[in-house]
C-alpha cells in the first residue's frame, strides 16, 4: 500500500507541478519533458485517477474477502491501522489537489471541453464550511473539510501535513512553532498535529496550490479580506524575526 501511494503521489506531484509551471521554469520543464501537450496532461491526470479508483476498490475486496474467509475483524482491524498511518490512497493530499485542478479547468472557459477526470466533484458550502466532495466508482466517496480546525475559519494558502489533516499555512507554523521565514521545513520532529497528536508531520507538509486556486475563485471576496489581513501578520512576523535575529548577532 505504501509503494502504490507513494508511485501515485510522485506522479500526481510531477503532474501538477508542470501545469502549474510559469515563465522560465515553465519552458525548462516542458523542455525536459519532451514538451506535453495539454491534452496528454488531461490524460495524465485522469489515468491517475483511474490508478487511485482500481487501487482503492481492489484493497476494499481483499479485504472483505479476507474477512469472508477467515470469519475474523481482522481485515478491518488492518483497514482502520492503514487509515491512521495514511497509507490509504483516497487520503492522498494529491487526490485532493488533482480534484481541485479538475474544477479549477472545468471553471476555465477555454477547457470546457476537457476530458473528465471525476465523475461527480464539487465544493459545497454547509453553514459557511467549505468542504471538497467527489464521487468515484463503486459507491466511494472522498469528503475533504477545508475548516482549518485552528483558527476555524476557511483554509488559506492551505498546507496538508503528512498526517492528511489541512490547515492555513501560518496557523500550521504556529502549531510547529516555526517562523514563517524558516518555514515547516526546520519544524521540531517532535511537533504534533493538533488534532491527531501524530509526530514528526510538519516537515514533510504539502502546499496545496490548486486547491487555494479553486477557493479564492470561488470565495473572491472572503479571500481579498484574508490577503489584506495575512499580508499585515506575515509582515509583523517576519519584522519579529529579523529584530530577534539582529538582538542575537549584536548580544542584547
Amino acid at each position: 500500500m505504501s509503494a502504490v501511494v507513494g508511485c501515485f503521489n510522485e506522479k500526481a506531484k510531477k503532474l501538477l507541478e508542470l501545469h502549474l509551471a510559469s515563465g522560465f521554469k515553465k519552458y525548462t520543464i516542458w523542455f525536459n519533458k519532451c514538451h506535453k501537450s495539454h491534452g496528454t496532461l488531461i490524460q495524465q491526470g485522469k489515468d491517475l485517477v483511474t490508478y487511485a479508483i482500481i487501487n482503492a476498490v481492489a484493497m476494499r475486496k481483499i479485504l472483505k474477502k479476507y474477512d469472508k474467509i477467515h470469519y475474523s475483524k481482522q481485515g478491518q482491524e488492518f483497514k482502520a491501522q492503514a487509515q491512521s498511518l495514511h497509507i490509504e490512497i483516497l487520503q492522498s493530499p494529491w487526490l485532493c489537489e488533482l480534484m481541485a485542478f479538475y474544477m479549477n479547468l472545468r471553471r476555465s472557459k477555454k477547457n470546457k471541453g476537457a476530458m473528465e477526470l471525476f465523475g461527480d466533484c464539487s465544493l459545497t458550502f454547509d453553514d459557511d464550511k467549505p468542504t471538497i466532495s467527489c464521487n468515484l466508482f463503486d459507491s466511494m466517496r472522498v469528503d475533504i473539510s477545508l475548516t482549518c480546525s485552528i483558527c476555524l475559519d476557511t483554509v488559506f494558502d492551505p498546507v496538508a501535513l503528512s498526517c492528511g489533516h489541512i490547515y492555513c499555512y501560518l496557523c500550521s507554523c504556529s502549531a510547529a512553532s516555526v517562523t514563517i521565514v524558516d518555514g515547516l521545513k526546520s519544524a521540531d520532529r517532535k511537533s504534533k498535529c493538533p488534532l491527531c497528536r501524530q509526530a514528526g508531520v510538519f516537515p514533510n507538509a504539502v502546499h496545496l496550490d490548486e486547491l487555494n486556486m479553486l477557493i479564492s475563485h470561488s470565495c473572491p471576496e472572503y479571500w481579498e479580506k484574508r490577503i489584506q489581513m495575512e499580508r499585515v501578520e506575515r509582515v509583523r512576523l517576519a519584522k519579529e524575526h529579523w529584530e530577534s535575529q539582529c538582538r542575537a548577532f549584536l548580544g542584547m
